[in-house]
């Protein structure tokens, strides 16, 4: 046996991939929490900008929830299905 045909082991990769699967769920899970977060803090700063400058409350409401829509990995990944 070579080492090109240990390092094409396809066992040893699905092996290795499926050890690695929960760890990056995982950390993919934490990071789009912290996004989603940071996303609801920088919202809250623009709805009371859009408030300052004078939006009526239905204004300010669509163009909040339209910042987060946009904003939420969770969504992104369902529209990349």
């Amino acid at each position: 046996m070579t080492t090109r045909d240990a390092e094409w082991d396809p066992p040893k990769i699905v092996g290795s991939l499926l050890l690695l699967l929960p760890k990056f769920s995982i950390r993919f899970g934490i990071q789009a929490f912290r996004l989603k977060h940071q996303a609801y803090k920088a919202a809250r700063i623009y709805r009371k900008e859009l408030a300052r400058q004078g939006l009526n409350d239905t204004m300010v409401e669509r163009l909040t929830q339209s910042y987060l829509e946009t904003s939420d990995p969770f969504k992104l990944l369902r529209a990349l299905r």
